[in-house]
């Protein structure tokens, strides 16, 4: 299935869920079980479930707690970042990032944990994802045990990225979505 498919319904089964987009056109597109019910908040990080099209869906999100781009000031949509498992496709944690705005095309992002540990993300239109696989699992691990993550993109219209997201909670988060999609 599409990832960016996913990462935009993950984003709009979380908007319904708290309300944002709220508006008699979609709310009566989505029945109750395709919305995102939240499982807990662990510190900075949702854990949350939602079965679209009847497929069990579960992520941790979080926002940035800073964002700055370069030149300054310029508007983008919210950014988040994804952590979801899709148990009828066999997916277990797999890192996702919403950047706001379409990214330049053929440029890696890169996501650096503590300012060490730095895993390079490939971009498609908004969104990113760990460009090799075989590290997901590994950034994932980075991630329960870090203090902060710092995502650099850049925009199609060359805006400069940098957003700071905390990792207290992403653990709990995890182990939260966990145990709801087996």
């Amino acid at each position: 299935m599409n990832r960016m498919f996913l990462l935009r319904t993950m984003i709009v089964l979380l908007a319904l869920a708290v309300g944002a987009l709220a508006t008699p056109a979609t709310a009566q597109k989505k029945s109750p079980t395709e919305q995102a019910a939240l499982l807990g908040q662990f510190g900075d990080w949702g854990a949350y479930k939602a079965t679209p099209n009847g497929k069990e869906v579960c992520f941790a999100l979080s926002k940035p707690t800073k964002g700055v781009t370069d030149p300054p000031g310029r508007s983008r949509d919210p950014a988040y970042a994804f952590i979801s498992t899709r148990p009828a496709e066999k997916v277990k944690n797999e890192v996702s990032i919403i950047v706001g705005y379409p990214q330049k095309a053929g440029f890696d992002a890169q996501a650096a944990i503590d300012g060490s540990a730095k895993y390079a993300l490939y971009t498609q239109d908004d969104g990113a994802w760990v460009k090799n696989a075989a590290q997901e699992a590994q950034m994932v691990a980075a991630m329960r045990k870090g203090g902060q993550m710092v995502i650099t993109s850049e925009s199609s219209r060359g805006t400069k990225t940098t957003d700071t997201y905390s990792l207290k909670g992403v653990g709990d988060a995890l182990d939260k979505v966990a145990a709801e999609c087996k």
